[in-house]
């Protein structure tokens, strides 16, 4: 296809393309002319991810270049371009895991959920901290808390997941992990105001 064409499918300006493909984002088309190039479908499954990672997920051009290029350096690996997009993998592999205070608390969760995680996840660093942050103020609250919020978490998990099965190719199925991890969260944390709400009127309601 056509500039024009991917332009029209993407949803993205022809200007915005033009950029990507300068700032090494998006590879170049195969050239038909001096001043022609053609684009294929890898062109745009790439660019709806591009579009992904910097207009949903807030990343930086660099910081989505470093994601791209790791993506690609995975590519015939979900599991890894999953973690990679959504940031649960880190890009730099040198990258140690850290050892703030509470993190053995973090490790009991995860072991007793027998989840596979690695220890890089930043999601464990924000557990830790919470759980710091809760003992700090008083509040009775360990990891073994978290356990009926974590089983809750596994069932939303395997729901993100089942709605990536339509698809074999890993950047589409990585686009779409992208918007239902960053878009349904505000909407995850309202269905649970509601409900509470709700469990509030039934409980103490006139």
């Amino acid at each position: 296809m056509r500039i024009s064409e991917l332009t029209r499918r993407s949803g993205v300006p022809n200007a915005t393309i033009k950029f990507y493909l300068r700032e090494g984002l998006l590879p170049p088309g195969r050239a038909t002319s001096a001043t022609q190039a053609e684009y294929s479908e890898a062109h745009l499954r790439r660019l709806r991810l591009i579009r992904a990672l910097i207009g949903i997920r807030g990343l930086s051009v660099n910081a989505t270049r470093e994601v791209l290029n790791a993506v690609s350096e995975h590519e015939a690996d979900v599991h890894q371009v999953l973690g990679l997009v959504l940031g649960a993998r880190p890009v730099d592999k040198d990258e140690e895991p850290g050892h703030e205070p509470g993190m053995s608390d973090v490790d009991a969760l995860v072991e007793r959920m027998g989840w596979q995680l690695s220890e890089h996840a930043p999601a464990r660093s924000v557990i830790a901290e919470t759980l710091e942050t809760l003992r700090s103020l008083g509040a009775d609250f360990s990891w073994r808390t978290l356990i009926p919020y974590a089983e809750l978490a596994q069932q939303t998990a395997a729901l993100d997941l089942d709605q990536l099965k339509n698809t074999d190719d890993s950047l589409e199925q990585a686009e779409r992990a992208v918007l239902l991890t960053i878009l349904l969260e505000p909407a995850l944390l309202a269905l649970r105001r509601m409900a509470q709400e709700h469990e509030s009127a039934v409980r103490h309601g006139g």
